[in-house]
């Protein structure tokens, strides 16, 4: 028997008030990418017959790098926050959870980290 309330035992289990900002985030970040990858995408149609020097020069422009890279972290972020829902929902039980959530998410800061470094040094060699 026990002298604490029902509402004693549910406290702590229901929302953490954090659900409303990740599913915004994620709309955020799919409208975000929306032009960005249509931009991506005829880019690079548009220097898909170029050689490597040309493709230095299109992306030594600030705007064309400065969009690559807000493309590369709305991507990166966008992939992380998905894979966290799909672990939340169905990754059972929470050591797996934890472990599948750490392990994503440092591999997409790294891939992600190591994409923007890719293209900052591409971009400033050809400066």
């Amino acid at each position: 028997m026990s002298i604490r309330t029902p509402l004693g035992f549910v406290r702590g289990l229901g929302s953490a008030k954090d659900g409303t900002h990740h599913w915004w985030m994620q709309r955020v970040t799919s409208v975000i990418l929306i032009p960005l990858v249509l931009w991506f995408v005829i880019s690079l149609l548009s220097v898909s017959h170029a050689d490597y020097e040309t493709f230095k020069y299109w992306l030594g422009h600030p705007f064309n790098a400065g969009a690559m890279i807000a493309m590369i972290v709305a991507a990166f972020y966008h992939a992380s926050l998905g894979m966290q829902v799909v672990y939340e929902d169905y990754v059972r039980p929470e050591s797996n959870k934890f472990v599948a959530l750490l392990a994503t998410q440092f591999l997409l800061f790294l891939f992600g980290a190591v994409a923007v470094v890719s293209v900052l040094k591409v971009a400033l060699a050809a400066a």
